[in-house]
């Protein structure tokens, strides 16, 4: 093949393939509106929706929300409109013609603010405070994984074993927890463990060029079927001793812990959450505000541009590979040293996979990965809100919402997303 050629992978975006590409998050929208007219205008139900908006142990109480659903649901459905109208003229505009992130926020929040108005329409009231708890409690281990997996896919280096590095930390915390007392040393340990899944990863992608998702892949199965049989044999012999860890206690931060709706949320929390916004940020600076960030990035995006100017690629991607390993760790010590104290055979259940999708559809961006992951965290607890308050909805449609709600936003919301050039492609230095 002559050096001019082009062949399919490598093919250019014509002007017409952006545009129809461009096209998938306005017609999501579209999608979204109509689904708000059909609940306002064919299957309206009578009776008031009620919001909650404080708990019981909220210094400042807020009254709660009341109004009849019809309006609601009326009212935020011409407002959808009027959005899905707005996408589709953003994304006529300029060269690229991108939905503004903050277009598409606005979106989801009164589309399921709306929802939440028709399915509870003359049910139990609406707890928005445990609703909005809820959702970044299971966003965390999430948050977590994106997070390591952003990171790893910067420096070129697909990181398929997220789920294994989560649920590798999820035992190694409660196994060093447990014998310890020490919740702080089981945390370490979780990051330890999630590195070595890490260190396995790099060492066969990196040093000896094998296929990254292949051996991803065979890494989550290889600690899944570890970590049960560790379980079964050592844990359960001895589950006081072993398998019985102290949680990390909530820690109020006094002053912003008393703020409505958002205290209880965001600042009454454990260590673990504090540490995630702290993740959220560093990661954010570090690969775009730091030398550090700016070489992660040359490798990933092209590799012998990077060498040439005396980056050593792989070992940048080695020691980034390890670092987003010690991050999902952390995720992993969520599941046994905060959301219960013992660990359970593949408990993380395929949370690491949905991380991947979040650093898809987050478009390999630190901040977009951790709202997709919110995203999955809140349709995750929607199934438990909406069979609290009587919803109408079906329990098969409830459970199988969040993967509806991943698989939909990951096609149909994501727009032109173009992964790191170099992501997923070994480097052998000529």
């Amino acid at each position: 093949m002559s050096a001019t050629a082009v062949t399919p992978s490598t093919a250019p975006i014509t002007h017409e393939t952006a545009i129809r590409r461009d096209l998938k998050a306005p017609i999501a929208l579209d999608v979204f509106a109509v689904v708000a007219l059909v609940l306002a205008f064919l299957a309206p139900r009578p009776g008031d929706s009620v919001f909650m908006l404080s708990t019981g142990s909220d210094a400042i109480q807020l009254p709660p929300l009341s109004a009849p659903s019809v309006v609601i649901v009326t009212v935020i459905a011409v407002l959808l409109v009027a959005l899905a109208v707005l996408a589709h003229l953003y994304a006529a505009r300029g060269a690229r013609g991108r939905v503004p992130l903050w277009l598409l926020a606005v979106f989801g929040v009164l589309f399921l603010v709306a929802f939440l108005a028709w399915a509870s329409s003359g049910e139990r009231p609406v707890q928005v405070p445990g609703l909005l708890v809820g959702t970044l409690a299971l966003s965390t281990p999430i948050i977590f994984g994106a997070l390591g997996g952003v990171i790893g896919e910067r420096a070129g280096v697909v990181n398929v074993a997220i789920e294994g590095q989560l649920l590798l930390g999820a035992f190694s915390a409660a196994f060093v927890g447990s014998i310890t007392n020490q919740p702080v040393l089981g945390l370490l340990a979780a990051m330890a463990g999630a590195v070595l899944v890490a260190f396995v990863l790099a060492v066969f992608a990196i040093r000896y060029i094998v296929d990254q998702v292949i051996v991803g892949v065979v890494l989550n199965v290889l600690v899944a079927g570890l970590t049960s049989f560790l379980y079964s044999k050592v844990l359960t012999s001895n589950s006081q001793l072993f398998n019985s860890t102290d949680r990390f206690p909530q820690i109020p931060i006094p002053g912003l812990s008393e703020i409505p709706i958002i205290g209880p949320v965001f600042f009454r929390q454990t260590i673990i959450v504090y540490l995630m916004y702290f993740a959220v940020f560093m990661v954010w600076f570090g690969l775009y505000k730091t030398r550090w960030g700016l070489r992660v990035r040359a490798v990933g995006e092209h590799p012998t541009a990077a060498d040439t100017v005396g980056i050593n690629v792989n070992r940048t991607r080695f020691w980034t590979v390890a670092l987003a390993g010690a991050i999902a760790g952390m995720g992993g010590a969520y599941f046994t040293l905060d959301s219960v104290s013992s660990f359970n055979k593949e408990m993380t259940n395929g949370l690491g996979f949905i991380a991947l999708a979040a650093v898809i559809f987050g478009q390999w961006h630190p901040l977009r990965a951790t709202l997709a992951a919110l995203l999955f965290g809140f349709a995750t607890n929607l199934q438990s809100v909406l069979g609290i308050i009587g919803s109408p909805v079906p329990s098969e449609f409830m459970l199988m919402l969040p993967y509806v709600v991943t698989i939909f936003a990951v096609a149909g919301l994501v727009g032109v997303s173009r992964a790191p050039a170099a992501d997923g492609k070994p480097y052998i230095k000529s």
